[in-house]
């Protein structure tokens, strides 16, 4: 059996900021919802290292070879990047906003 070496996990700086705004936003509605809310992403995002290939390919990028992969928590979506070396948080939206391909 190959044991393959865990990738770390790395945000991008937009992504850090669409989490944040996500989290000022929910904790204007709820402080309990936001700690759940923030708590699955963060939990989902950290396991990524486990088995970053579970998730289906992100069907909004152009030219997927099946390293861009996305999730979606709590009606919040969150896009990643494979590499040989890291996994790249690359965004995070809600789903009722409007999806950019790139």
């Amino acid at each position: 059996m190959v044991k393959h070496k865990k990738l770390k996990v790395i945000w991008d700086i937009e992504a850090k900021e669409h989490l944040s705004d996500a989290i000022a936003y929910i904790r204007k509605e709820s402080l309990q919802g936001v700690k759940k809310v923030k708590q699955a992403i963060l939990d989902t995002v950290k396991s990524l290292p486990d088995n970053p290939e579970i998730y289906e390919p992100d069907r909004f990028k152009e030219d997927n070879e099946g390293n861009y992969r996305a999730v979606t928590v709590y009606s919040y979506r969150i896009a990643y990047k494979i590499t040989e070396k890291y996994i790249l948080i690359l965004r995070l939206r809600h789903t009722s906003r409007e999806p950019l391909e790139y």
